[in-house]
């Protein structure tokens, strides 16, 4: 359960607040009091024991720590607040506590109510998305020209750009965007099924009675209840774990480019963050980590919602009952994760004169293949490969720069001369096309 200890480090308030006890009984509230306005609606529930409902449920005053005794005993939280609730509405008025709850199962309340409070979680994150998209696609159009040496299997592999490898974080933050958006209507739909999902408590009127509740909620109205389909479930936390996979690729990059021998960007500095309880001159990055540490967690938490989707029959004994810890778990650390990515991203430092270096740590050999495709027609390319790896091997060998070598070799200056070379070697010239897919992204970003 959340450590109020550690939930201001991997959480953020406002997703706090959206996954409390109190919330989540209010959702549950929410569900039964527009319920019963729909029954009401359809003739099924008196008005007045509609408005009676509507007013115990506007009082609040269900006893947090009496539920969570109770719901010990009775295996869900739903049975002992619908007996709360009842009680409340009988002291108020008897005959209107004959309504309450009608015609609905537990698990109608719960994963409504659920849904409820996915909706509220999707609009944080989609708030600080937004805060991450603008804040990446402002360094990638800052640094779009900015070379800088790419990597692959952590070693030095070609010249990219900082607005390139920038631009792919802001692609990437888009398509979780999109996703969010495409699966709302289907994520955020009513469950209503009574009993075994087939309303028979209401009769012929159940359909009618989903669709005005599912009006009242501003939910989508499914095709069949769901209770035992848990698929929508298991997309959101999906979507979730989806985003906080993408926020600690950045992370893990950043805290990598920030090690004391690259040093090519900077977390932002914060009085108190980042340092050591012995080292003064410490910078860690501690942002990234935070988000690292959550990215630890979310995959155990989706695999144990997708365990859950094999559950028994119209309800399951236990699949369901894992959901209740591990999707709140979820969605705190989610929007924990992209709270912190958004502050990451837009207070990130970023030091080109660094870059500039790095690039010509190698000697000249992260350059290789620029010379290499350059005398491909003259030398057929695997013959090229083979005498500029042999070139690369003697550099090493002999701790010289890659240029002083290969101008040693007359095959290799017959057809580039030394200043040809030394052109060949800038990585300045071999960025492809990197500034394009910047702008391509940019454009994409702008438009929508």
């Amino acid at each position: 359960m959340p450590s109020p200890l550690l939930a201001p480090l991997f959480g953020s308030p406002a997703m706090e607040a959206v996954w409390s006890d109190a919330a989540t009984v209010a959702a549950m509230l929410a569900v039964e009091e527009a319920l019963a306005a729909a029954e009401a609606e359809a003739g099924v529930v008196p008005a007045a024991a509609s408005a009676a409902i509507a007013a115990v449920v506007a009082r609040r005053g269900i006893d947090i720590e009496a539920l969570a005794d109770a719901a010990g005993m009775a295996g869900n939280t739903a049975i002992p607040l619908v007996k709360a609730l009842t009680a409340e509405v009988r002291a108020a008025d008897a005959e209107a506590a004959k309504w309450v709850h009608y015609g609905a199962t537990s698990q109608d309340v719960m994963d409504t109510g659920l849904v409820l409070q996915l909706r509220s979680a999707f609009r944080l994150i989609e708030v600080d998305l937004a805060r991450a998209m603008a804040a990446a696609a402002a360094l990638a159009q800052a640094h779009r020209d900015t070379p800088m040496a790419g990597r692959t299997w952590l070693q030095q592999a070609l010249p990219i750009t900082f607005g390139l490898k920038m631009a792919g974080t802001l692609d990437a933050l888009m398509r979780h965007r999109d996703r969010l958006a495409e699966a709302r209507p289907r994520i955020l739909a009513l469950q209503f099924g009574g009993a075994a999902g087939t309303l028979a408590s209401l009769g012929a009127t159940g359909p009618e009675v989903a669709r005005l509740l599912a009006a009242r909620l501003d939910l989508s109205l499914p095709e069949t209840p769901w209770h035992g389909q848990r698929d929508r479930i298991l997309e959101a936390a999906s979507l979730m774990a989806g985003l906080v996979a993408s926020a600690a690729k950045v992370a893990r990059d950043v805290a990598l480019m920030m090690q004391t021998e690259v040093g090519e960007v900077l977390e932002p500095a914060a009085p108190g963050r980042g340092g050591s309880s012995t080292m003064p001159h410490k910078r860690n990055p501690a942002l990234s980590a935070t988000i690292l540490g959550a990215a630890g967690l979310a995959p155990q938490l989706l695999a144990t919602i997708a365990a859950g989707g094999a559950g028994e029959h119209e309800r399951a004994a236990g699949g369901w009952q894992s959901e209740w810890l591990a999707l709140p778990e979820l969605a705190r650390l989610t929007g924990g994760v992209m709270a912190r990515l958004a502050e990451l991203l837009e207070g990130l430092e970023v030091k080109p004169e660094r870059m500039r270096a790095n690039l010509g740590a190698t000697g000249g050999l992260l350059m290789a293949e620029a010379v290499q495709m350059a005398l491909a027609p003259a030398l057929g390319r695997l013959a090229a490969h083979d005498r500029i790896e042999a070139a690369c091997r003697k550099a090493v060998g002999e701790g010289r720069d890659l240029l002083d070598v290969l101008a040693e070799d007359g095959e290799i200056t017959a057809h580039a001369p030394r200043d040809r070379l030394a052109e060949l070697l800038d990585p300045a010239g071999y960025l492809g096309s990197a500034g394009f897919f910047v702008d391509r992204v940019l454009a994409r970003y702008r438009a929508v």
